[in-house]
């Protein structure tokens, strides 16, 4: 099967069962955000295995924060982070390998802060009331639109690299059309359903579209200083679980706050 086919039956599978978790919300996506989440997590883990990450802290704290935010928001969603650092250090503990210490604290904080912290908060988002659902459907289809513009804009007519130490195949055209594709997209699914008004939607959409961006350009610098191309293999064509909710793990994040800022 060619990795184009494989995409696509990979994307028709699962995007239907995704999709459909995020509208029933509650304990169906933190159930996801958890089975994703550690699938992320060991994939991250898995590239930084030279720097001997903490795994089975980095597990806890991902789990905790992702209870932490179902259970009491964004204050246990923080003790549910910290809680990785007591779990790793317990682990370091009665673990028989020689690690160094600073660099396997270091990945794995990161990576409860980086993949915990983005879907607590993309979980936080789709419990806000009344409006939740409205948003993060909004969020996910602005990240998409951020993401299908600047592919094809950049392919068609993208001249000036935006990130050619990082990221070689982005352009600053790729990344200007994104940006109007996220906002526009924003715009018209909030428009008249009174949960902003129209300038703060603007705002919205600009928000995910710069962080979706963000996002994708710090795994991508992530992978290139670990030396790998994809986090992983296991969604084929589409390279690992970390390489699709990447722009998410920060997009996400970026609406909720963006929407405390505007409340």
């Amino acid at each position: 099967m060619s990795p184009f086919l494989s995409r696509i039956v990979v994307a028709a599978v699962l995007l239907p069962v995704v999709l459909g978790i995020v509208w029933l919300g509650g304990w169906w996506l933190f159930g996801l955000a958890v089975v994703g989440g550690l699938l992320a997590l060991h994939e991250l883990y898995a590239m930084a295995r030279a720097l001997r990450p903490i795994v089975l802290g980095g597990y806890i704290g991902l789990v905790l924060a992702l209870l932490g935010a179902q259970l009491g928001g964004t204050t246990w969603l923080l003790a549910g982070i910290l809680s990785s650092l007591p779990a790793a250090l317990l682990v370091f503990f009665v673990s028989s390998a020689r690690q160094h210490a600073v660099a396997g604290f270091a990945v794995t904080l990161l990576g409860v802060a980086w993949v915990g912290g983005g879907l607590s908060l993309l979980v936080l988002l789709r419990d806000i009331p009344d409006d939740g659902r409205l948003l993060i459907f909004t969020t996910l289809l602005a990240v998409f639109a951020d993401d299908t513009a600047a592919y094809f804009v950049g392919r068609a007519i993208g001249r000036h690299r935006l990130a050619p130490a990082i990221s070689p195949g982005k352009s600053w055209e790729g990344f200007v059309a994104g940006t109007v594709a996220a906002v526009l997209v924003t715009f018209f699914a909030l428009y008249e359903q009174d949960v902003v008004t129209t300038g703060e939607s603007l705002v919205l959409g600009l928000a995910i579209a710069l962080a979706a961006t963000m996002g994708d350009l710090f795994e991508s610098a992530v992978k290139r200083d670990l030396g790998v191309k994809d986090s992983g293999t296991l969604l084929a064509g589409h390279g690992g679980v970390l390489d699709r909710v990447d722009s998410l793990l920060w997009a996400g994040p970026a609406a909720y706050v963006t929407l405390l800022a505007l409340a």
